[in-house]
Order: structure tokens, then sequence, then C-alpha cells
């Protein structure tokens, strides 16, 4: 897939938080961050694929496809942008 790799909103300034590459590479992928109701998300790219508009963070061995609409406002990447579901929660939905 071909995406911008350059820095036109200046990536090389934002900072992934360690625990954020430890999860990263503890799954063994690439992620995205993409738009949400609660603010920035970050997710697998087999749950949100990358678009070719989405700019390129090195994480670890793995890549954070950025969406270009959150782009210019990213300072930090940390723990709270990835969603985290409650077994009980997955249970309820699952009757």
């Amino acid at each position: 897939m071909h995406t911008h790799s350059h820095d036109p909103a200046g990536l090389s300034e934002v900072t992934i938080l360690p625990e954020v590459i430890d999860f990263i590479n503890k799954r063994n992928c690439d992620f995205r961050i993409s738009t949400s109701c609660g603010g920035p998300i970050l997710l697998p790219i087999q749950v949100k694929p990358p678009k070719k508009s989405d700019l390129l963070l090195k994480a670890g061995d793995h890549t954070i496809y950025i969406s270009i609409h959150q782009a210019r406002f990213l300072h930090t990447i940390h723990m709270e942008m990835i969603p985290f579901f409650d077994d009980n929660d997955l249970i309820r939905h699952d009757r």
C-alpha cells in the first residue's frame, strides 16, 4: 500500500509512550490511528485498514498509520487511545 512517508504534520515530534510500543510488539502487527466519536483511537489494521492518505510513524518494528485528519492534533500516542473491553461487556453482547 502506498502512503505518504514525508512529515508534513510534524510527526517527528509525536511521542509514542513505551507501553504503547510494548502493546504493539506483543500483538505483532501494525496499527492505525483514526477518528472515533470519543477522539483518536488506535486499532490494529486488521480492524481498521490504512488509507492511501495516512501518514506513517515507526513504532519499534511496526508501523502506526495515522489518519491525516488526526495527524495535526497528535502530540502523544498513549494507552488511552486503545479501546479495552471488560469480559462482562462481551458476554452481555453474546446473548
